[in-house]
């Protein structure tokens, strides 16, 4: 068995490799309220991440390297993701009197009844889920399995980094977590809301959508800020490091906004509105009381309105920090503009108080 959800309690940093950077969070506790003791953000060569998969762990791990030292943690121990789609998930029942120790046993019996990969290529876990509501002398257990690969290739660039591996996640879950701090920022309130969360990345778009705080569906789409970017270069010729600089800093051209932002954002909507109908025609829902909005496209000026008036749903902009206080170690400012791309970060950081 691998952690792949982890052992209970302990200091954990956040670490979120993307496509496109490498984000690293570090949240204490005291009572309720969270408190973000350090964080920072570090960009990845092109192509050393493609589609979620690291396809140049040196570069990964420098990178890793450089983002610990910028935020000046003392920690060393890590909670780190992988995706959705590389994990398969199966929730089976099991008998409720057997202990931890004999349902390992009897899930690494059964495992290939589940699984559709050779069983010396996985890491599996698993995690009791309460008492089986058709038969109570059963309990519900969530059985995570992914490819070993997935797992060693995050392991060896966090060594690289001098960083130990103490849990590793699925994004989806890590969202879910994060998704907790902004439950109460909705105007209405209740178990029963149905939130869809849109996090836009650089080359990827997540959909996942969660009723009473859990996820009931996950769809991952190639589209994302990355477009954008590409749309500056070639337009007004720059490099794709000045055209990303550009991007964030501002200084285009007067038809900037016209002529490249403005046919962006309505991409942005179409893909959002797609999403949601994929969901509707594969589920039994046929609305979402909210649409959140995540990733580093998340916070482009006038994107929630477009939104908010294309599915008619009201849309607001993650940001799991509005509650907290903030270390002396941290840049409030930069926090917040980076907060709708530090979810999954921030729902890693959070295993910590597990």
């Amino acid at each position: 068995m691998f952690g792949l959800f982890g052992n209970k309690s302990s200091a954990v940093l956040g670490v979120d490799i993307s496509s496109s950077s490498v984000k690293l969070l570090e949240l204490s506790k005291q009572g309720d309220r969270f408190k973000v003791e350090s964080y920072a953000v570090e960009p990845l060569p092109v192509n050393a991440v493609v589609e979620k998969n690291i396809t140049d762990v040196e570069a990964v791990g420098e990178a890793i390297k450089r983002v610990a030292s910028k935020s000046r943690t003392s920690l060393k121990q890590v909670a780190v993701a992988v995706s959705g789609s590389a994990v398969i998930t199966k929730l089976i029942q099991m008998n409720g009197g057997l202990n931890e120790f004999e349902m390992e046993d009897q899930i690494a019996l059964e495992a290939d009844q589940y699984i559709p990969y050779p069983l010396d290529e996985v890491a599996i876990d698993f995690e009791v889920q309460g008492p089986s509501e058709s038969n109570p002398d059963q309990v519900e257990v969530l059985l995570a399995a992914c490819r070993k690969e997935n797992v060693d290739v995050r392991e060896d660039a966090l060594e690289i980094a001098a960083l130990t591996t103490k849990i590793v996640d699925v994004e989806a879950y890590a969202l879910e977590r994060a998704f907790s701090l902004i439950e109460s920022q909705f105007e209405s309130q209740g178990e029963d809301l149905v939130v869809a969360i849109v996090d836009i990345g650089a080359t990827m778009t997540t959909l996942s959508v969660l009723a009473e705080g859990k996820t009931v569906y996950t769809r991952e789409q190639i589209f994302g800020g990355k477009q954008l970017t590409e749309e500056i270069q070639r337009r007004y010729g720059l490099s794709l490091e000045e055209a990303g600089l550009a991007k964030k800093q501002g200084g285009l051209p007067d038809d900037y906004e016209s002529e490249v932002l403005t046919p962006f954002r309505e991409a942005v909507v179409q893909q959002v509105a797609r999403a949601l109908q994929f969901f509707f025609g594969a589920s039994q829902y046929n609305a979402v009381d909210y649409v959140v909005l995540a990733g580093g496209t998340a916070s482009i000026q006038g994107l929630t309105d477009m939104v908010e008036e294309k599915t008619s749903t009201p849309t607001l902009v993650a940001n799991p920090f509005a509650d907290m206080a903030v270390g002396s170690r941290v840049n409030a400012s930069a926090l917040g503009n980076d907060a709708p791309s530090l979810m999954i970060a921030c729902g890693l950081a959070m295993r910590s108080f597990d």
